[in-house]
């Protein structure tokens, strides 16, 4: 489906933009656009590849006018630029909802006025039942994009979700904060011995977007199946493989951090659709004239629980160091 076509990053100097970028740039796709603020990221990456058919784009997706022109001719988006950082959210709500909010409605106006054919929105975990301004301001650019694709033509941009738990080794996550403190001899710290995450590869994560690149219809949002881990255990993995003999240190839970994190909600497994390795949530196109479905209207059921970090595949230490070992940054 990308063959001699034109594929937009925003966002696109993160990890997320590095991993498509690295597996689409020798295809026979046409163009890969990388829009980003940063100009010393995009330095980085454009020596990094060295490629021809990678374009950049200086713009930030909090000012309209600053992106538009990067859209034109654009067939495909991938939405990625977001504010990230739970404790940074918290204490600067406004910057996550300019940039997680309003950015991502920028995104979707320059998407449907340039003709792009699809346009994925990567959202969090941390969307499903938000406690912190990060989740929140993903969990509402998740409606604005579900609510936009309602009132889109057939022939308009399709605009899809996927949510992620946390993907392994990313910049600002905390395996690479694990293996600095080990490489500056001090202690691992943990937050809350018992809190456990999704663990996802960074392939898994552009495989989702694959997917929901190939098979999403308006306003769906696509979930990856992952297994999960306490921190506890992923402290000690890292330990073992790196051959270090100490036990992590206590700090104490973080402004806005849950003891585990939902993919899908209770109210969304309802009417999920489960495939493979992935669960598909279709958006509800019902209108507000309700009073159309008093006859017509179905029971949701929901004796399914939530899709959590605390009930899905648990992973041991041993499980845990398999999974590490995939990692570049353990190879």
């Amino acid at each position: 489906m990308f063959k001699d076509k034109t594929l937009l990053i925003t966002g696109g100097t993160g990890s997320f933009g590095n991993a498509v970028v690295e597996r689409f740039l020798l295809s026979d796709i046409k163009e890969i656009r990388i829009l980003s603020r940063d100009e010393k990221k995009q330095e980085d990456m454009r020596k990094k590849f060295n490629n021809n058919k990678l374009k950049f784009y200086l713009g930030d997706v909090r000012d309209y006018n600053s992106i538009e022109g990067a859209f034109i001719g654009v067939d495909y988006v991938f939405h990625a630029a977001a504010l990230k950082q739970v404790p940074s959210c918290e204490f600067y709500p406004l910057e996550a909802v300019k940039t997680n909010i309003l950015g991502s409605d920028n995104v979707i106006t320059a998407s449907v006025k340039n003709g792009v054919k699809k346009a994925i929105f990567l959202s969090t975990d941390k969307a499903a039942y938000p406690i912190n301004a990060m989740g929140m301001s993903k969990a509402l650019m998740e409606k604005n994009v579900v609510a936009r694709s309602r009132q889109l033509r057939s022939t308009d941009t399709i605009l899809c979700l996927t949510r992620y738990g946390n993907v392994m080794a990313t910049r600002g996550s905390v395996i690479p904060l694990f293996l600095d403190q080990i490489k500056a001899g001090k202690p691992i710290t943990i937050t809350n011995p018992n809190m456990t995450r999704f663990m996802m590869t960074i392939d898994d994560a552009v495989d989702l977007v694959l997917y929901a690149f190939k098979h999403g219809k308006q306003g769906d949002l696509f979930v990856h199946k992952a297994p999960a881990a306490t921190i506890d255990t992923l402290a000690r993995a890292i330990l073992e493989l790196k051959s270090v003999k100490q036990n992590p240190v206590l700090i104490g839970t973080r402004h806005g951090e849950k003891l585990y994190e939902v993919l899908v909600t209770q109210e969304e497994m309802a009417k999920a659709i489960e495939l493979p390795n992935f669960y598909k949530i279709p958006s509800d196109n019902r209108n507000l004239n309700y009073e159309k479905y008093i006859e017509k209207g179905v029971e949701q059921n929901f004796i399914k629980d939530a899709y959590h970090s605390h009930n899905t595949t648990r992973l041991n230490v041993k499980e845990m160091k398999i999974l590490l070992m995939k990692l570049d940054i353990f190879k």
